[in-house]
């Protein structure tokens, strides 16, 4: 079992595949032109399993697969295969664009559930957040994964005066489809342009809702971060995730494990622990795992509290996000 000093049992990784990714959106990847992680410095797919496996040993029993894009790496498709043979519940991220390409190792691998980022249900808008032309494949993506009955949820970063207009319009889609919906309040990374006043909170977003919709909450999980809603006669749902206003770190159960093979406390965290060079030398990585997660802060990496109009970005010790993993 892993636990931190706060006396939290963390039973789900993420993991990293790449940094790499086929969009360029401005709050992960700022750059059009952008130095990925050399290969050699990526964990390999055997490494991958072999880290995995040793986290199921200590417990974990969720395993979240993201990047970057975790469907440009050629070998993802092996990695999806090979964790799904472990006992956990294997999901993953992804901007949606080359599901198609995946969707009979999905069914081999007995997912059940994915994630799809997609910030705008506008074309036009979408090709300015993402920098690409690929709007109706992702939506034809989104189809495909409900016809094979796999569960989707969007994830939809909410920024004002970008696209907060269209949350209506994303309640709208669950009337018929069984989607979640997942609105994300705007969060401080190196390099994204954040700035306060883009932030759209957890009750601003829910008076947008009502202005149209009458909701009810639904009974939260143990270690949910987003707090749901259903509106009677829809066939999907609606959630919030309020990392700025109102912060899940109480009941925390997750690791990142970046592509590069670090280990990461907290999406906010200042320090990583790297596990690849040991394991790579044939060091003992377990007594690293424990030691990173043990040094965890109790809320926010330790970096930032209180009111986020005070946060100050550029105070904010960090990678890009697209380098941690979404």
């Amino acid at each position: 079992m892993i636990k931190d000093s706060f006396n939290r049992v963390h039973n789900y990784l993420r993991i990293s595949l790449t940094d790499n990714c086929n969009l360029r959106c401005f709050y992960c990847m700022p750059e059009e032109e952008y130095e990925f992680t050399p290969a050699s410095k990526l964990m390999h797919a055997s490494e991958i399993e072999s880290l995995a496996k040793i986290f199921v040993n200590e417990g974990v029993s969720k395993i979240r697969l993201t990047g970057g894009e975790p469907l440009v790496r050629k070998d993802a498709a092996r990695i999806i295969l090979s964790l799904s043979k472990l006992p956990v519940d294997l999901s993953f991220t992804t901007n949606g664009v080359r599901l198609h390409e995946f969707i009979d190792v999905l069914l081999e691998a007995g997912i059940k559930s994915v994630n799809i980022s997609l910030d705008t249900l506008d074309p036009d808008k979408f090709r300015i957040i993402t920098r690409r032309d690929l709007f109706q494949q992702v939506r034809d993506n989104i189809d495909l994964l409900l016809k094979n009955n796999i569960g989707v949820k969007v994830n939809v970063v909410v920024m004002k005066g970008f696209n907060d207009n269209e949350i209506p319009d994303f309640i709208a889609w669950t009337k018929d489809l069984p989607l979640e919906i997942r609105f994300i309040e705007f969060m401080p990374f190196a390099g994204n342009r954040w700035t306060s006043n883009k932030v759209v909170s957890l009750e601003e977003i829910l008076n947008s809702v009502q202005i149209k919709y009458n909701f009810t909450a639904l009974k939260a999980g143990k270690n949910d971060t987003a707090k749901h809603f259903h509106i009677a006669g829809h066939a999907g749902t609606f959630a919030v995730i309020s990392t700025m206003t109102a912060p899940f770190c109480g009941t925390c159960n997750r690791m990142r494990l970046t592509a590069d093979g670090k280990l990461k406390n907290c999406l906010f965290s200042v320090t990583e622990t790297d596990l690849l060079g040991p394991l790579r030398r044939g060091e003992e990585v377990l007594p690293l795992i424990h030691q990173c997660i043990g040094n965890k802060a109790e809320a926010l990496g330790g970096q930032f509290s209180g009111l986020f109009e005070n946060i100050e970005p550029d105070h904010i010790h960090n990678r890009s996000m697209i380098t941690i993993g979404g």
